[in-house]
C-alpha cells in the first residue's frame, strides 16, 4: 500500500457538503473569532455567582466592550460567508482583540483576547487550496501535458524563443576573453 492509495478504497464516496463548505473558507479562524467575541461582549454585563456572593463585573466602558464583541462575532461570520475578505477581517479581528484589553475587563479575562488574536492570525494566513483535478487512468508517456495556460499562450500568438546566433567579431563581448576594454 502506497501513500497515494486511499485507505477507504472499498467504502463508497459520500458527498459531505459541510466538509466541502468548511474546507473552502477559513472555518476555524471564524469559529475562534466568534468564540473570542462572546466573553468580550458578555463579561461587562454578566454576573458571576460564587455561592451566596454575587460578583458583578460591570464597567463604565460596557458599551465599548459590547460593540467590540458584536464586531468580532460579525467578523467571524464574515470569514465564513465572505472568504474573499479574509485578510481584512483577520487584521480587524487582531486590532479589535488588542483594543479589548483596556476596554473589556482585560480582553474578556484574556480568553476572548487570545481567541481573537489566534482567529485573526489564522484568517490572515489562510489561503484557498488549488482545485484538485482527478486523473482517470491515463497512461504516462513521460512527457508533461501542456496546460490550458500554455495552450492559450500559443493560441494568442506568443513567438517561440530561438537559439542565439553568435558571430564572433572583435566588437562582441566574447572577443578578448569577455573582458571590457572601454577606456
Amino acid at each position: 500500500m502506497s501513500a497515494e492509495t486511499p485507505a477507504s478504497h472499498g467504502v463508497p464516496h459520500q458527498d459531505n457538503r459541510f466538509k466541502v463548505w468548511r474546507q473552502t473558507r477559513p472555518f476555524w479562524a471564524g469559529l475562534l473569532t466568534i468564540l473570542g467575541g462572546l466573553p468580550i461582549a458578555y463579561l461587562p454585563y454578566g454576573d458571576m455567582r460564587l455561592g451566596n456572593i454575587t460578583m458583578a463585573m460591570k464597567t463604565t466602558a460596557g458599551s465599548g466592550a459590547l460593540i467590540i464583541g458584536v464586531l468580532l462575532i460579525t467578523l467571524g461570520l464574515t470569514m465564513w460567508y465572505q472568504p474573499i475578505v479574509r485578510v481584512f477581517a483577520g487584521v480587524a479581528t487582531i486590532v479589535l482583540g488588542l483594543v479589548s484589553i483596556p476596554v473589556s475587563n482585560f480582553g474578556g479575562l484574556v480568553i476572548g483576547f487570545l481567541l481573537s488574536l489566534i482567529g485573526g492570525g489564522m484568517s490572515v494566513a489562510w489561503a484557498p487550496a488549488p482545485p484538485v483535478e482527478e486523473v482517470v487512468g491515463t497512461e504516462d508517456d513521460g512527457e508533461p501535458e501542456a496546460s490550458a495556460e500554455t495552450e492559450a499562450l500559443y493560441a494568442a500568438g506568443v513567438p517561440e524563443q530561438r537559439e542565439a546566433e553568435h558571430h564572433l567579431t572583435e566588437t562582441t563581448i566574447d572577443a578578448n576573453g569577455g573582458r571590457n576594454s572601454a577606456g
